[in-house]
């Protein structure tokens, strides 16, 4: 005798039906897992709607498009370099008056002694690393906090300005400096209406970057760590994809890339590289996270601090010589307030107050959320007090989101 059992399907659990409300859940989760990445990548694309809508597409013309990358290439330049000192846990105070001091003694080299300027650009770098060393140093194995060494190394690299410059405007450089800063790519090739270099460029680098997503993605797969549905994974690869080529025919339709692009490419995946993959990265990361239990784990953070101070001079150094370049000569006023844009930058682009969070990417789209309000608020005619007010809002409300993520997390 049989027995017949009757038996009732269970119920699928939430999200998992494949009905389309599953697949908005999951991608809804996934957005929230990832607020902090892409958290003000968003909001630099709402940024940059809101003024291209308010400024009658001013802001989105292909010459001012160039003009916002030559105007705030010194700015991202030390927001690199800052957010890798936020990342360890410190802060530094003196990469103004750093920039101006490099500034005043590219001027000395190159127009009070006539040193060829590729010869002078070394020497600049040199100083800049040597100044970043002597305040890492000081920070790493003196034991004296970063902002007191920072702040002493803001006065005195500002007070070194004045002295070399004698109070005065230096200039100008030779046209060769002045090309690294404003100059743009040459044309080849047949006549196309665009710039065919930048085209290339363009598409090497959309290549380069669904490349790097796959390859996060697998190796995220593969430590049975949290990735993101792939639909939502493929329209995140088509609106990157899409971001950049916009740029790209923007840039190529009016002078092409600017150099000091290039330098900045240069930067972003270098450093890039070094924070995902190389041992220093995970090092930097480590000491900022959590200091007694990367010491237990046998990092050197002495040594490490160091190079992060040294690594930041450097980038001071380069700054100063882009602004100075940029400018045609070097002042005693130059890097006035430009420690606060890019400690600003960096925190905007997801730099944690207590260390140990952040991306090099990241500190690119602080500076270029700080950069496109800047530019569309001067072409909207709003005037610079209100403009002060409104960054400092915004820097406000990018901690207050990491303070109120971090809570969240938390509980």
């Amino acid at each position: 005798m049989s027995t017949v059992t009757d038996k009732t399907p269970a119920a699928a659990p939430p999200g998992r039906n494949g009905s389309g409300d599953g697949l908005l859940q999951l991608m809804l989760d996934g957005m929230r897992r990832n607020m902090r990445q892409y958290g003000m990548l968003i909001a630099l694309g709402l940024i940059v709607a809101l003024f291209a809508v308010w400024t009658d597409g001013d802001l989105l013309l292909p010459r001012n498009v160039s003009n916002l990358v030559l105007q705030n290439s010194y700015i991202l330049i030390l927001a690199i370099g800052m957010m890798l000192v936020i990342i360890a846990g410190h802060i530094d105070l003196s990469v103004g008056s750093l920039t101006a001091f490099v500034g005043s003694m590219a001027a000395v080299f190159m127009v009070r002694n006539d040193i060829p300027w590729p010869l002078a650009v070394v020497l600049c770098l040199l100083v800049g690393a040597i100044a970043g060393a002597i305040q890492g140093w000081f920070i790493a194995y003196g034991g004296i906090p970063s902002f007191i060494v920072t702040l002493a190394g803001m006065l005195t690299f500002r007070g070194l300005t004045e002295i070399f410059l004698e109070g005065q405007t230096l200039g100008p450089f030779p046209k060769g400096l002045q090309k690294v800063a404003n100059g743009f790519m040459p044309e080849v090739g047949p006549e196309t209406n665009y710039h065919n270099l930048t085209l290339l460029l363009g598409l090497a680098l959309i290549g380069l970057v669904v490349l790097q997503e796959v390859r996060d993605r697998r190796r995220q797969k593969e430590f049975a760590l949290d990735v993101l549905p792939a639909k939502l994974f493929l329209l995140k690869l088509v609106a990157l994809a899409s971001a950049v080529l916009v740029v790209t025919m923007l840039l190529a339709s009016y002078k092409g890339a600017p150099i000091v692009l290039l330098i900045l490419g240069a930067l972003l995946v270098g450093f890039g590289y070094v924070m995902r993959n190389a041992v220093i990265g995970r090092h930097i990361y480590a000491i900022g996270g959590n200091l007694p239990a990367a010491k237990l784990s046998g990092v050197r953070d002495k040594k490490v601090t160091f190079l992060v101070f040294l690594n930041m001079g450097m980038l001071a150094a380069l700054a100063g010589l882009v602004f100075a370049a940029r400018f045609n000569a070097a002042s005693p006023k130059a890097g006035l307030n430009f420690e606060l844009e890019a400690i600003a930058a960096a925190f905007i682009g997801g730099a944690s107050m207590a260390g140990g969070v952040g991306t090099v990417l990241g500190a690119i789209i602080g500076g270029l959320v700080l950069g496109v309000l800047n530019n569309g608020m001067n072409l909207v005619g709003i005037g610079t007090d209100w403009q002060q007010v409104i960054k400092g809002l915004v820097l406000l409300a990018a901690v207050g989101f990491d303070v109120w993520n971090k809570r969240k997390v938390g509980s």
